[in-house]
């Protein structure tokens, strides 16, 4: 049986979506399984965790937070980053850049605005102590060392006491850890 040019091109055309529906799920399941990892980073140094929330801030408007964790330690608000290359930043520096291969780009220093998302989860959780960190994952490298208040996903278990074993200590801050939850709402920032 021949095909005709018609047929070959439906088959052409059947076996090119194939193929990109092949790899926009691998790509999809990719993100999935690198999310989960990422959950599972932070759950061990937390009891609980909100993700991606809008928290009132002092001037009646609202701020996001990608994370805001209940650890041992109490809050902890984590910014998490996910850039690719070679960064150089500083906190006194007013734009960081990367370099990633042959591409350099700058993006605004982080460190002020973790500031400001602190600043907005200190005002609802009372006593409780509050942190702030800039999380980077593995697709980033700081050869000069990591500025302040900045660390890498993969150690963030050793900056931070691990959760498991430690759930009594975590629950002294539970309820500043709720109204934090209760005052805050879904971000439309939501990395999906």
């Amino acid at each position: 049986m021949k095909l005709t040019l018609v047929e070959w091109s439906l088959v052409a055309a059947s076996g090119a979506a194939l193929a990109l529906g092949g790899y926009l799920g691998w790509r999809r399941w990719r993100r999935q399984v690198a999310a989960r990892a990422l959950l599972a980073r932070l759950q061990a140094v937390s009891v609980d965790l909100v993700q991606a929330v809008l928290v009132p801030d002092a001037s009646g408007g609202q701020i996001h937070c990608d994370f805001v964790l209940l650890t041992p330690g109490g809050l902890l608000v984590v910014d998490l980053r996910d850039v690719p290359g070679v960064i150089f930043g500083g906190r006194h520096m007013d734009e960081w850049t990367v370099m990633d291969g042959h591409q350099r780009r700058t993006f605004a220093n982080p460190i002020e605005p973790l500031h400001d998302r602190v600043a907005a989860v200190k005002q609802l959780a009372g006593e409780a102590p509050v942190e702030g960190r800039i999380v980077f994952t593995a697709r980033a490298r700081f050869p000069k060392g990591l500025p302040p208040l900045v660390a890498m996903l993969d150690a963030l278990d050793g900056a931070f006491p691990p959760a498991r074993g430690h759930e009594a200590e975590a629950e002294r801050w539970r309820d500043a850890f709720l109204a934090v939850k209760a005052a805050s709402r879904p971000s439309p920032l939501a990395r999906s």
